[in-house]
């Protein structure tokens, strides 16, 4: 129970983080974890070119040196591929969201933060998909 627990409080330190990296390049946070009994969305932003942004974040604690593994590894193609279904509903349902110059896409931020929660590096990878 204790590592159910604390991969849950890894991953909301980790959707903070990353809501807190999108806010300063201007992104506007619209919804977080919206959920289907198929899949969920981390965070739905929309970018200063209002391109409605479905980010997926990653984040994984180090401790002690990290052996190599990094959070993108936990982006398996099941997830991709659940991320795009729930991604195209979620366009389809709110349509008034998607601009039609800029349209949607998909992105993924990846954290690595220590013991504490502090952030130790990030990544993001803009429309994965």
């Amino acid at each position: 129970m204790t590592n159910f627990m604390e991969h849950l409080e890894v991953g909301r330190v980790g959707e903070l983080l990353a809501q807190k990296i999108l806010k300063s390049q201007n992104f506007k946070i619209i919804e977080t974890n919206f959920r289907m009994t198929f899949g969920e969305i981390d965070i739905i932003a929309k970018d200063t070119k209002k391109t409605l942004r479905f980010i997926e974040v990653k984040t994984l604690k180090i401790s002690g040196g990290g052996q190599g593994i990094i959070p993108e590894n936990n982006l398996t193609k099941s997830k991709l591929s659940k991320l795009q279904k729930i991604c195209q509903f979620y366009s389809n349902k709110y349509p008034d969201l998607v601009d039609e110059n800029s349209g949607w896409q998909i992105d993924l931020i990846a954290l690595e933060i220590d013991d504490r929660g502090e952030l130790i590096n990030s990544r993001f990878y803009e429309n994965i998909f």
